[in-house]
């Protein structure tokens, strides 16, 4: 057998197993940052309007709708349809603001690591 290294080829000594340990240590890190972040967005609230501000929409970071406020004056009886695109779109764009601040918050995270989260 050949000086310095085991049975198996691997070379005595360990030094893959500090590198080893680092990645581990780091990879627990980066967990436990990303619970954090998690809870941190979770408990945020993202709001947007439409229709000129006449409808509000506020969703969770949980991306579960909170809160819709419509003013009365956006209420046509003859014209529901144009009322309904206005939720519509209050409540996609909230719920945007939420999906853009995770996507942010996450390659902050990663350091622009491109994983797949």
């Amino acid at each position: 057998m050949a000086k310095g290294f085991g049975g198996r080829g691997m070379p005595m000594g360990g030094m893959g197993g500090g590198m080893n340990m680092n990645m581990i240590k780091q990879a627990q890190k980066m967990q436990q940052d990303l619970l954090r972040m998690q809870q941190e967005l979770e408990a945020k609230e993202y709001t947007a309007t439409a229709g000129g501000g006449v409808v509000t929409a506020c969703v969770s970071g949980k991306r579960q709708l909170k809160e819709l406020t419509i003013d009365p004056e956006a209420v046509d009886p003859d014209d529901v349809e144009m009322l309904q695109d206005m939720i519509v779109a209050a409540v996609n764009q909230a719920l945007r603001s939420a999906e853009e601040d995770a996507g942010s918050s996450m390659q902050q995270l990663t350091g622009g690591m491109g994983l797949p989260f």
